[in-house]
């Protein structure tokens, strides 16, 4: 049965449009396939979402605990956006069902940013300033979330950045952020260690100029000269329509025979190459791109040019990813959405376990204690290690690295979790 929308008039709060509420009763969640039809069909409008709370599961009169964030309805960030946002809201229902935290409801607030900084800021002034929230979590990408992060240290709060992963955000001295994924500068680790053994010897890197992207590319380019491979190229675009044909043409008429292009950006741009290399049809021997392979939708959407392109990722749904709980969430995920869980989605349900653990552990929601109990943390998520270091930086894990063939995505690095060999 679809979950009902209920109107308020007038808004209860100005930047809030709608309540979200499944029939938690009936086991019912919100599918991400309704949510997509939703946003499109309501152009965009800012969201409160209270799942899973029924009188036939939680008490009425228990005062609900609210945990708040952006997410991205549209624009360049869209696509991981709502997997991340898909595993908050599956974590929520799941969390009411069992009692909620400290017994008592959870209520996500959730207000649509649709990629863009300024909406960021006043969004997450709304949500620690205006209306304050009990909890915060980020929204996506590391421009997203420089911006929410500044708001939420001001203000004393805990940010799991639950889908960012720039080294810039580490780099400010905050105490109050703490970072889910692997870091940008490690993204490609096991692309370079392949090519180095399989004697390949040149690599180019073309990335966004955005923070995300360059700290990928400089770390990148630090890696392979470790693992000694020569950087031919190293070229930054803009967000200019014009700049990436000519990045490319820079490295297509400069080093025409390069082993490998490493490609640094979000999924628009992903895109974007691969139609280009098709149209010229020219490519190097290896192709790897960061945020759009590793979407279940992406050979789809990129064509046969997608074959052999590897990409580097978080976390899979595989059988063979051995964190706990892994299996049960891809599972409960699939009868939720319809869908495949990407990393973002599992990266967006780890930052709620952790935040749900601090809590159960200290009973508490002081910002403060909250924040020593996550610093101290080592555990293991679904994703996998959790444990940060004294800037906040994950650094319990590595990314996996994956590759397209014929049709499917494999797992080809590490060797322990290889559903296939890598192909060069």
């Amino acid at each position: 049965m679809p979950a009902r929308t209920v109107k308020i008039d007038p808004p209860k709060r100005d930047v809030l449009s709608e309540i979200y509420v499944p029939e938690a009763a009936k086991g019912v969640g919100v599918t991400l396939r309704h949510f997509f039809r939703n946003f499109i069909h309501r152009g965009g409008l800012f969201w409160l979402s209270v799942l899973a709370i029924g009188a036939g599961v939680l008490g009425a009169a228990s005062q609900p605990i609210r945990i708040g964030a952006t997410v991205s309805s549209s624009g360049k960030y869209a696509e991981p956006s709502q997997m991340v946002q898909a595993g908050y809201r599956l974590w929520a229902r799941q969390i009411n069902l069992r009692g909620g935290l400290l017994n008592r409801p959870v209520e996500l607030v959730l207000l649509d940013d649709q990629s863009r900084e300024e909406d960021v800021r006043r969004h997450y002034r709304h949500l620690l300033e205006d209306d304050p929230v009990d909890l915060v979590l980020s929204p996506y990408g590391t421009p997203l979330t420089l911006a929410a992060s500044e708001i939420s240290e001001r203000n004393g709060y805990v940010m799991l950045a639950s889908a960012a992963s720039g080294n810039i955000l580490f780099n400010r001295g905050y105490r109050g952020l703490f970072g889910v994924y692997a870091p940008a500068n490690r993204y490609f680790i096991g692309l370079v260690d392949l090519m180095a053994r399989h004697g390949l010897q040149t690599v180019a890197i073309l990335h966004e100029d955005n923070p995300f992207n360059r700290d990928v590319a400089e770390g990148t380019e630090l890696w392979a000269r470790k693992f000694g491979l020569q950087v031919v190229m190293r070229r930054s675009f803009s967000e200019t329509p014009q700049d990436l044909p000519d990045a490319v043409t820079e490295l297509q008429q400069g080093f025409p025979s390069t082993d490998g292009l490493i490609f640094s950006a979000y999924s628009p741009n992903c895109y974007r190459l691969i139609q280009i290399l098709a149209e010229r049809g020219w490519r190097p021997p290896v192709i790897a791109q960061t945020i759009a392979p590793i979407h279940p939708d992406y050979y789809a959407k990129a064509g046969p040019a997608a074959e052999g392109v590897f990409g580097p990722t978080q976390w899979e749904p595989d059988e063979r990813v051995p964190f706990p709980g892994t299996q049960q969430f891809i599972h409960d995920f699939e009868a939720e959405t319809g869908l495949k869980p990407s990393y973002h989605a599992a990266a967006g349900y780890t930052a709620c376990q952790i935040l749900e653990k601090a809590v159960t552990s200290t009973g508490t929601l002081d910002q403060e204690t909250l924040r020593n109990f996550i610093a101290s943390m080592d555990s293991v998520t679904v994703i996998g290690r959790f444990k940060v270091d004294h800037r906040g930086m994950q650094i319990g894990h590595n990314p996996f690295l994956i590759q397209w063939q014929d049709g499917e995505k494999k797992i080809v690095y590490p060797r322990k979790l290889q559903t296939a060999a890598p192909r060069f």
